[in-house]
């Protein structure tokens, strides 16, 4: 797919101002439009930069050797995500494919590194995703452990609606059952299951896709 520079008014998170940085970054910067289902990188590829989700979703994956396929994070606006080349990784460990059409900023490596000295307000967005990054990682370790599939589900559910954050989206990007069954470590089956026992309750609903309540929390924070 051919890149497509143009001006930009999408709506992102306080904390970066993509028309500063767009400026300031020259060349080194582009940004590409993907439909839906396109890969936006594959597992393999070579990595050397970092990108920023201006609008859409964004699904990451990894691939087994034995061939078998895990959903480990669905992204929105305002994510970070190929930041590993910062950190000297060579190839992408993981597949990034657009789940709804999206809008992504790339952002070469050295210029990230550079906007990372020189640009405090850039720092601290920056710093700020890869500690919320770092604390889900470790929620999702002890969710994995400690939790039924029924909590799991709704929290990942709440998490993909981005409870919590300064822009919630209680209306979730297309996921199907299979897709949530490979987040939480369950079967299609009791993903169904559950899901129409949520719609019973009022938790979700379906009126022209899955919106998300907050009253889902109770599931998670029930002993």
């Amino acid at each position: 797919m051919r890149p497509r520079k143009r001006s930009i008014k999408t709506k992102v998170p306080a904390g970066f101002d993509v028309e500063t940085y767009l400026d300031a970054a020259g060349g080194a910067r582009k940004v590409v439009k993907y439909r839906p289902q396109d890969t936006v990188y594959s597992q393999g590829d070579p990595a050397g930069d970092v990108r920023y989700i201006l609008s859409g979703a964004i699904r990451l994956s990894v691939l087994s050797s034995t061939g078998r396929e895990a959903v480990v994070a669905m992204l929105a606006p305002g994510d970070f995500f190929g930041e590993g080349a910062l950190a000297g990784q060579s190839i992408r460990i993981s597949t990034a494919t657009a789940v709804t059409a999206a809008s992504v900023l790339i952002i070469e490596k050295e210029a990230m590194a550079g906007l990372l000295h020189s640009e405090p307000a850039f720092s601290d967005r920056f710093i700020s995703h890869m500690l919320t990054r770092n604390m889900r990682i470790e929620a999702d370790l002890v969710d994995q452990l400690f939790n039924s599939s029924e909590k799991r589900l709704a929290r990942t559910l709440l998490l993909l609606a981005r409870y919590g954050q300064a822009h919630p989206q209680h209306a979730l990007p297309k996921v199907s059952q299979e897709m949530l069954a490979e987040m939480i470590g369950t079967t299609r089956s009791r993903v169904n299951f559950f899901m129409s026992k949520f719609r019973k309750l009022g938790f979700i609903e379906y009126n022209g896709g899955l919106k998300v309540h907050s009253s889902l929390l109770s599931i998670v924070l029930h002993d």
